[in-house]
C-alpha cells in the first residue's frame, strides 16, 4: 500500500490546486467489513462532542481527485473532522498519498489488509483489532504511530467483556482502560458489538469522554438515515 511515485506526484498537484485543505482538518480513515456503519457511529460521537464533521462513506473505489475535491468542499463548509471509509482497492492504489492522517482504523485484519500496510500510510494513531491469532503480527509492528487495540483478547485497550443481542438492537459491556461503559445501538448482531467497540476505540484515541461516546452511538439509527 506504499504510494507509487505517480500517486505522490498527483497528490502534490491536487494539493496545490485545492490549497491543501486537509492540513486544517483531522482525517479519520476506516477500513474493513462494516466500515460504513462505524463511520456513522464516529460521526454521531463527534457531533455529540460539538465538532463539525464531514463524512465520505462508500463501499466503492474512488479516485484521488474525487477525494481531494470532497476535502476542499468539507473545509469550505467548516468541517474540522473528516471521516472517510476506505475500500481495500482505494488503500492499495495510493489514493491517500501525502495526506495527514490523524487516525486509521479497521474492523478486521486479513491477508490482504495487514497492520504493517496501514502503518505505511504514516497515521498519527492506528486503531486495530486484537485477537490471539493476530498477536504475533501486532508484536512485530514498528513505526511512529500510536496503536490502540480493541477486541475480546486480554490486553486490549478497549475490551469487550460481554454483549446482549435483541430483536432490534445490541448492547455491549466495554472496558475502556479502567472504566466500564455500556454502549447500545439500534443495530442487531454480534458484528454491531464489534463496530461499537471500534467506534469507541477511535473516539477514545481522540480523547472524547465516555458519556459523549455513549450518546453518539445511541444517536445513530439507520432507519432515520
Amino acid at each position: 500500500m506504499k504510494p507509487k511515485g505517480t500517486s505522490k506526484l498527483k497528490a502534490k498537484l491536487l494539493g496545490v490546486y485545492y490549497g491543501n485543505p486537509a492540513k486544517d482538518m483531522k482525517l479519520i480513515i476506516i477500513a474493513g467489513e462494516g466500515k460504513v456503519t462505524v463511520s456513522h457511529y464516529v460521526h454521531e460521537i463527534l457531533r455529540a462532542a460539538g465538532e463539525q464533521v464531514a463524512v465520505f462513506a462508500s463501499n466503492q473505489f474512488f479516485k484521488m481527485s474525487v477525494l481531494h475535491k470532497f476535502l476542499n468542499d468539507a473545509w469550505k463548509a467548516g468541517a474540522n473532522y473528516v471521516v472517510i471509509t476506505a475500500p481495500l482497492e482505494t488503500l492499495q492504489n495510493g489514493v491517500f498519498a501525502d495526506l495527514p492522517i490523524n487516525v486509521i482504523a479497521t474492523t478486521e485484519l486479513t491477508d490482504d489488509l495487514k497492520a504493517t500496510d496501514l502503518l505505511k500510510m504514516s497515521p498519527k494513531t492506528a486503531v486495530l483489532p486484537l485477537s490471539n491469532s493476530k498477536l504475533p503480527e501486532l508484536k512485530d509492528v514498528k513505526g511512529d504511530a500510536k496503536i490502540v487495540t480493541f477486541g475480546q483478547t486480554t490486553g486490549c485497550d478497549i475490551k469487550t467483556l460481554k454483549s446482549k443481542l435483541y430483536k432490534r438492537g445490541s448492547e455491549a459491556t466495554l472496558m475502556v482502560e479502567k472504566d466500564v461503559i455500556n454502549p447500545a445501538t439500534f443495530i442487531s448482531g454480534e458484528a454491531a458489538v464489534n463496530y461499537m467497540a471500534l467506534a469507541t476505540a477511535i473516539a477514545h484515541a481522540l480523547e472524547i469522554k465516555n458519556d459523549t461516546i455513549l450518546d453518539g452511538i445511541a444517536n445513530y439509527d439507520p432507519e432515520n438515515k
